[in-house]
């Protein structure tokens, strides 16, 4: 039996949206994921004046949970400048490596109320009334896969 162009057309249409579409492997790290995607350029700023650029470009794996430029505005003015000084490094350390968890969790991970140790030694907590929330912070966008662990991005800073 042979088939007509727009019966091979349909059955290719119906294959195609049948088959499970597969995401080319993550090639790039945490950091040049962040600085790709345009809206971390005061994180990526902070990671430098803290030296932690090394770090998050290492094996890994590492969850960042990653504040917005707009993040970091909205925290009173001239809070970001002084961390940034050379002086407040330390200060700005631990308030990055608050946002980092060591391994690979994916928001399928997550469960309320979960609690889990950040690189800087603290906890943070998660929840999942109204959304996923980490500490204060609302999780915007999630599971951002690099290939050494995976961003997920909230639009609070999270303090210590």
């Amino acid at each position: 039996m042979l088939f007509n162009r727009p019966s091979l057309t349909a059955l290719a249409i119906a294959i195609g949206l049948a088959l499970p579409a597969t995401a080319p492997a993550a090639s790039k790290d945490i950091v040049d994921t962040a600085i790709e995607a345009g809206s971390f350029e005061t994180l990526s700023a902070a990671l430098t004046a803290a030296d932690l650029v090394a770090t998050l470009k290492g094996d890994g794996p590492f969850t960042v949970f990653a504040p917005t430029d707009e993040a970091f505005a909205a925290l009173p003015a001239g809070t970001v400048e002084n961390l940034l000084k050379p002086e407040n490094r330390e200060q700005l350390t631990r308030i990055l490596t608050y946002h980092v968890v060591p391994g690979k969790v994916m928001s399928s991970d997550l469960s309320d109320g979960m609690k889990a140790e950040t690189v800087m030694g603290k906890e943070i907590t998660v929840s999942l009334n109204g959304g996923v929330k980490v500490n204060d912070a609302a999780v915007t966008t999630a599971d951002i896969e690099t290939a050494n662990g995976v961003i997920h991005v909230i639009d609070a800073v999270i303090l210590p």
